[in-house]
């Protein structure tokens, strides 16, 4: 068994041009079952072509009996299958034992969003009275206000705002373009940055100009947003999972909550599918259930 897996780490190493990153997770993928089946059979185990799925199961029911997360098993029968997958091409094995393997369920988490209240002392928290300050309002204003992703809101140009109809053009994924509207706290605080904003010379200038820049007048990066929100978030001592992407989150939740309807929620966010929308309807019937359990005299 140890020489198969031997040989397999050098065939994604040689053949596939794996990362070591990848190797090291199959290896302890592997050798995890090397160790379960010398114990099981008391340092004598078949040799890996004779391994059948019913082996696998119990090894799989083990790793659950131990308390493995969902994701740290579901990886581990990828591991087993690719390994299988490969004896079957060297010969040595004559079928995939892990193929008819299952991966657990794994649980559905809803995302963080805040809550309007969090939201306005999170908006609010920027000082008014700098220009670094009218900056990063803008940017939690617009992230808020258009429901963008991090990527989106530095990549926005000056020729993409049409800040006399509350309109923002922004490239999602696969270049994708769309029209984000943007409410009156957004466009009055993005009024308030392009007023003080310097462009460095580095940059181009005229309409494609950068909207978002440092203090050095490039322009910002995803990692640069999301330090600027942590400062916030310290200041504020606001939930401390709380991302630049949790603001498109409570942007969805915000409208579903208020009625808006499904669809035109999808085409806000951009999602090619609605089904990645969706998930957004779970919060909001999780809100409704705790509505309902705290008003409802019968709730419980």
């Amino acid at each position: 068994m140890r020489t198969a897996v031997i040989r397999f780490l050098q065939f994604l190493t040689v053949e596939r041009n794996a990362s070591p990153h990848t190797i090291k997770s199959y290896r302890e993928d592997l050798e995890a079952l090397v160790d379960y089946l010398d114990e099981a059979y008391e340092g004598s185990p078949p040799p890996p072509g004779e391994i059948t799925t019913m082996e696998l199961r119990e090894y799989v029911a083990a790793l659950h009996e131990a308390g493995y997360a969902k994701t740290s098993i579901a990886r581990r029968l990828a591991s087993l299958r690719s390994f299988f997958k490969f004896g079957q091409r060297e010969g040595w094995a004559e079928t995939n034992p892990a193929k008819p393997l299952r991966n657990p369920r794994k649980p559905r988490t809803l995302p963080h969003f805040l809550s309007s209240d969090e939201l306005s002392q999170l908006l609010e928290s920027p000082p008014g009275d700098e220009p670094l300050g009218k900056r990063d309002r803008a940017m939690l204003e617009t992230l808020y206000s258009a429901g963008l992703r991090v990527s989106e809101l530095v990549g926005i140009n000056d020729s993409d705002l049409e800040l006399d109809a509350g309109i923002v053009r922004v490239r999602g994924k696969g270049r994708k373009e769309r029209l984000a509207p943007l409410g009156s706290f957004a466009v009055r605080a993005m009024r308030h940055w392009l007023k003080v904003r310097t462009v460095s010379a580095k940059e181009p200038t005229g309409s494609e100009a950068p909207v978002f820049v440092n203090r050095f007048g490039r322009r910002l990066t995803t990692r640069s947003v999301g330090r600027m929100l942590e400062k916030y978030l310290k200041q504020t001592g606001l939930d401390q999972r709380t991302t630049p992407h949790t603001l498109r989150h409570s942007f969805a939740t915000h409208l579903l909550d208020r009625g808006a309807d499904i669809r035109s929620v999808q085409e806000l966010l951009g999602h090619k599918s609605l089904i990645t929308t969706q998930i957004y309807t779970h919060v909001s019937t999780a809100k409704l259930r705790e509505v309902y359990e705290k008003a409802h005299p019968r709730a419980v």
